[in-house]
């Protein structure tokens, strides 16, 4: 995406146009620009966890943004993705997990 240019008689309109867009674009460009939150998500230890980002485009990352410890276990998780095996990477994102947790998952 970037933003639009409109064709004018006005140099300085035009001018302000290019100079915007060089500046705006690589910013709207961004995936983290186009980025979900996902929220409280309950990853299983034993199991991949199968997780709809809502992105409707190929996931290109992600990152935990919070890990709650579940309450049987004060441990903290140890947390890997399978999306290289994910057949489907443009609706979900595989986790697999060390002990089963709760997350905020920020995935752009």
């Amino acid at each position: 995406m970037s933003l639009p240019i409109y064709k004018t008689d006005l140099m300085e309109f035009s001018f302000f146009q290019t100079a915007w867009a060089q500046q705006l674009n690589p910013v709207v460009a961004s995936p983290f620009v186009n980025g979900n939150f996902l929220k409280q998500i309950t990853l299983t230890a034993g199991t991949p966890n199968v997780i709809n980002h809502l992105l409707g485009r190929n996931l290109q990352g992600w990152f935990l943004t919070r890990q709650r410890p579940s309450t049987d276990s004060l441990h903290f998780a140890s947390i890997y993705d399978g999306q290289d095996k994910n057949t489907t990477p443009n609706l979900t994102l595989i986790l697999n997990t060390s002990f089963t947790v709760s997350v905020d998952i920020f995935v752009f």
